[in-house]
Formats: structure tokens, sequence, C-alpha cells
């Protein structure tokens, strides 16, 4: 009997668990990062995916001292998982950002390192392998970065989806100013995924910065008809129309829209469209 009661009790504290974090990852999915800490760091004793969650919490809150340290426990505990070690790059990225000129490089190797451990780890994991190839794309070379790095990461990228690897080969072109080239890649993406609206922005916004503006508002418009709700397109386009010093009232009615949406972890965050609002009004 008593084994049954223990049995009983384990079971109960396990469902717990699991309902405590699934209602956390809820919260942290509506952005909701302060109510979702709340719940995951009172999980005792807690789980690497406990730790996993509240850093991704203090990411999402720009607090990325103690979102390293979260990430370190739960690799801590789970080494295989290349999610952590993503997670990780991605936080030594930001603090490698915020950093002085003589910090900074070692958080941007620290980041690299976890990058590609992440894709060592789980050459699959789409979302590392991306954030490898952007780390190769904008870091210099002395920090491990460099076109050839990237060029070779991008046929990775295409094995596992062609039009993302479209997109990185668009992506090295325009870096090398072959901007027939890289138009061409673009739009490429955009054919193999039609409707598939991210594809139709980002060659808005190659157009736009070629200084195309009447082809970057018609394939805008194409995008409106695919989802004229979309946040990611009313952050695009109000972004675009900012950086090229046109349309501000329309920018700013597009961030005031977006900041009213239902906004999830991988959106620009309020506080960017806050800064974009407050750029385009000429604060």
């Amino acid at each position: 009997m008593r084994r049954f009661v223990v049995a009983l009790a384990i079971s109960a504290g396990v469902l717990a668990l699991g309902q405590d974090l699934k209602s956390a990852e809820e919260l942290y999915q509506h952005t909701d990062y302060q109510g979702s800490l709340k719940i995951v760091q009172a999980i005792k004793p807690a789980p690497a995916e406990a730790y996993f969650l509240i850093g991704r919490d203090y990411f999402g809150l720009r607090q990325y001292k103690p979102a390293t340290d979260n990430f370190q426990k739960a690799a801590s505990m789970d080494a295989k998982n290349a999610d952590y070690a993503l997670w990780l790059g991605r936080t030594w990225g930001r603090r490698a950002e915020a950093a002085s000129p003589l910090t900074a490089p070692s958080s941007a190797s620290k980041a690299r390192q976890f990058f590609e451990l992440a894709v060592k780890l789980d050459p699959r994991n789409q979302e590392a392998v991306n954030d490898l190839f952007d780390y190769y794309l904008n870091a210099p070379g002395f920090l491990g970065g460099g076109l050839d790095r990237a060029a070779g990461l991008a046929k990775h990228i295409a094995e596992l989806d062609d039009a993302e690897g479209h997109y990185a080969e668009a992506q090295i072109a325009e870096r090398r100013k072959q901007f027939d080239v890289a138009e061409k890649q673009f739009r490429q993406a955009m054919d193999l995924r039609p409707r598939q609206i991210g594809r139709v922005i980002d060659l808005a916004r190659f157009l736009a910065r070629r200084g195309r503006m009447q082809e970057s508002d018609a394939v805008f418009a194409k995008a409106e008809k695919l989802d004229a709700r979309s946040p990611k397109l009313m952050y695009s386009r109000a972004r675009t129309y900012i950086e090229t010093k046109r349309n501000l009232d329309q920018a700013r009615q597009l961030l005031n829209q977006y900041l009213q949406c239902n906004l999830t972890p991988e959106d620009p965050s309020r506080e960017d469209a806050q800064k974009l609002l407050r750029k385009a009004s000429g604060a």
C-alpha cells in the first residue's frame, strides 16, 4: 500500500510539473515573460526544460546575463541538446552587441562556438543552421565569420530547405554587390514558396534597398493580398518606409496597428516597434 501511495504521489507531481511547464510556455508564447517566469521559477527541483524556459524568458526581457546562466544550467543537464546550445549562442551574440570594444570579441566568439556546437549536435536543426549562417555572414574574419564560410553553409541550408537556400544565396550575392544575382535568388525563393509571406517581404525589402520603390510597393501589395493582418508585414513595411524616408504617416499607422497585435517571441519586440515609431515621428 505504501509503495502504491508513493507511486501515486510521484505521478501527481509529474503531472503538476508538466502542467506548470505547459502554462508557463503558453505565457511565453504570448510574450508574457514575467508571468511565465513567475510560474516556472517556482518549479522545484527544476528540470532542464524549466531552466531553458527561464533562460528564454530572461532573453525576452533583454536580461542576457541571467539568460546565459539558465541556458548553461540546462545545457549542463543535457549536453547533447542542440536547442540549448543554440540559445546560448543567441544570448552571447546579444551580449556581444551590448559589450565594450574590449569584451565584445570574446562574447562574439562564444556565440560562434555555441552556434557551431548546435549545428554539430543536430545538423538538421534549421534554426541553428540559419543562425550560424547569419553569424558567418555578418561577423568579420578575425571573429570566425566571412562570406566564404557563409557560402559553404548555404549549400547545407539548400539541402534542408530549397527556398531558404536561395534566400541564403541572395544575401551572399547582395553582400558581394552582385545585385542581379541577388534579385534572381530572392525571386526564386519567393516562387518556390508563393504563399509564404516572408519570402514576398524579403523581395520587397531588397527592391527598396535598391531604390526601386514602385516595384517594392507592388510586391508589398502582393504580400498584403496574402495576409493583410500579418504582424510581420506591418512591421516590415513600416520599417522599409522609415528607412527610405517616405510614407511616414502610413508607417506610424502600421506600427500602431502592430503594437495592438498578439505577438509571439518570433516577432520583433514591442520595444523595437516603439523605437521605430519614435524615429518615424522625428523623436
